[in-house]
């Protein structure tokens, strides 16, 4: 018997059982009657269900509706190694490695002689062009990455006849195009380092020389700063502040500055200092303690100057001028306007005479 039956058998037991109750109790049955009446209903329960058994004994019980099997939906997979695909950069081609996997589109389908294995393939490098093309080969790991979730998933290809995926995706560059890269992106970064340095230079430059260095009071001001308002640091830098800014402006230094920085004009206490052949004679004289118009000092001025003439005449006329007295000096001049309208070598022998004079009186 089947658990609907004995669920059946079960209900009209009881449905039995009330009607028997409800009779009882209208037509008030003596007590002996209600043992006989539950004899009764149990006899014809227990007939009934020995007369369900015996109807259905040799028939097979099946508690469940099984469905028909589902034929094997046929998947196949093939790997692919080292396939060039394109890159955002021309001549740089990933390569790319995976197992494609793949399964009909219609699995009950009848076979039409088509190769499912090469639209996989086609499909799933069609896929994996879209994304390479447009990606930086320096990123190869990330794009990896990428392909392996983009690629993840079975779909159908161009034709409709199969669905595609793929697996354990491995995308890299050749040994020489990432030795180039890695040279390129060392380059790039260094050139980078170098424009940024060359910047912070060129900036330095022009604080110092436009701003700083412009006029010596400006340094001043740059130089009292830096030193945390050290006045008195300040003030003995002045000079070397002075040269600084004269030299960043390619001119000398100021007039108000120059006698801080003596050493700077090495050139102005020379012009002072320098006498000429005829200052030097003089100092010479009056160190031996000889007095301009005495006779011994116009006789040593004279032979000094006759000794001289010949490499020296703006020197030996400038010492006889000295150390003769003022009338001969005076006639000295008046000879010389002469000897300019004459010949030479009469001016010659008159200045020569001139000269021996004193000397021969000596």
């Amino acid at each position: 018997m089947s658990s609907g039956q004995k669920t059946v058998s079960v209900f009209l037991m009881l449905i039995s059982s009330m009607l028997v109750l409800i009779l009882g109790l209208y037509v008030s049955w003596p007590i002996w009657a209600w043992p006989v009446a539950v004899v009764l209903l149990g006899a014809s329960w227990a007939g009934a269900t020995v007369a369900a058994s015996r109807a259905n004994r040799g028939k097979p019980v099946s508690d469940t509706v099984t469905a028909p099997p589902v034929p094997d939906v046929e998947r196949r997979e093939l790997s692919v190694q080292d396939v060039a695909l394109p890159s955002s950069l021309e001549d740089y081609d990933f390569l790319l490695s995976a197992t494609i996997r793949w399964c009909p589109e219609k699995p009950y389908a009848q076979e039409t002689g088509t190769h499912h294995g090469g639209l996989a393939v086609e499909a799933v490098l069609a896929r994996a062009r879209d994304i390479t093309a447009v990606c930086d080969p320096f990123r190869s790991s990330l794009v990896q990455h990428e392909l392996s979730g983009a690629l993840a998933e079975m779909h159908p290809d161009r034709s409709g006849h199969i669905r595609a995926m793929a697996l354990d995706v491995v995308l890299r560059l050749s040994e020489e195009d990432q030795t180039r890269l890695d040279r390129l992106a060392a380059i790039r970064k260094d050139e980078e380092l170098w424009e940024h340095e060359r910047k912070w230079e060129q900036s330095r430059r022009a604080y110092l020389g436009d701003d700083v260095l412009r006029d010596t009071g400006r340094a001043v001001v740059w130089w009292l700063a830096k030193n945390d308002d050290q006045v008195a640091k300040t003030v003995g830098d002045i000079g070397l502040l002075a040269q600084l800014t004269s030299a960043a402006n390619n001119e000398q230094v100021a007039e108000p500055f120059r006698h801080l920085v003596p050493d700077a004009f090495p050139e102005a206490p020379a012009a002072e200092t320098s006498h000429g052949p005829a200052d030097l004679f003089t100092d010479f004289m009056q160190g031996l303690g000889f007095k301009p118009g005495a006779d011994d000092c116009m006789m040593v001025a004279d032979q000094v100057a006759m000794a001289i003439k010949e490499k020296n005449p703006e020197a030996a006329e400038e010492i006889r001028k000295r150390f003769a007295p003022p009338d001969e000096g005076a006639n000295d001049d008046k000879d010389r306007d002469g000897e300019g309208g004459g010949d030479g070598d009469g001016g010659d022998s008159d200045e020569s005479s001139t000269d021996i004079g004193p000397v021969t009186e000596e």
